[in-house]
């Protein structure tokens, strides 16, 4: 198959020529020369991942359209300084996961938690059965226990579960050490154990949930 060009001679990458990662390694190869059509394929893919990971954090609108948009910006300024080390998206969320910092560090504390998207909560459907009321009111407990655990633990707890990072994925993002994201989500998970039974629901079905 061949590539088709863009206007300044780098390559337009089509969702056909590579698959997931190669894929979006090629498309910021070309930001880097400043190619807008591979700007504009990294914008579309990342975009709404990139609101749902905020969006677990603020209900803030302008706070997450604008958090959104300084990352990309961010991707477009400096894809050149990428160096291959983690995955492309490990790298995007490691932008956005400090400009969402700068934003808790200049407007504390960020709006309550929204309910969680049900297409993207794996720990949601790990953990409730099969009645739609009961997992919407599990759902909501699980997500109160975790607006209650120190903020780097929460955000430890929502990239592993609801947006199924690794350790070694978590500790891109957030720069740190693999052993302090575990240790983070060790105790994350002491802390929901001692805390959901006093929030009511089924504890005995949560908590094993996030102890795997």
């Amino acid at each position: 198959m061949s590539e088709a060009r863009s206007d300044n001679g780098t390559a337009r990458y089509g969702d056909s020529v590579a698959d997931g990662e190669l894929c979006e390694r090629a498309w910021l190869q070309a930001v880097a020369n400043a190619d807008r059509v591979a700007f504009e394929r990294l914008y579309l893919r990342y975009h709404p991942r990139l609101t749902r990971f905020l969006g677990r954090m603020t209900v803030r609108r302008d706070l997450i359209d604008e958090t959104v948009n300084e990352t990309l910006w961010a991707v477009w300024n400096s894809a050149a300084r990428f160096r291959g080390d983690s995955k492309v998206g490990t790298w995007i969320f490691g932008i956005a996961y400090r400009c969402l910092m700068k934003v808790i560090r200049d407007e504390p504390p960020l709006a309550e938690h929204v309910e969680p998207a049900a297409e993207n909560s794996s720990l949601d459907e790990a953990a409730f059965g099969q009645n739609e009321s009961e997992q919407r009111e599990l759902r909501d407990w699980v997500q109160h226990g975790l607006s209650l655990l120190p903020h780097e633990q929460q955000m430890t707890m929502e990239l592993a579960y609801y947006l199924g990072q690794s350790c070694e994925e978590i500790a891109g993002i957030m720069n740190c050490a693999v052993g302090t994201v575990k240790a983070r989500m060790f105790h994350a998970r002491l802390r929901l154990r001692n805390t959901l039974p006093n929030l009511g629901g089924d504890f005995s079905t949560a908590t094993r949930s996030v102890q795997t």
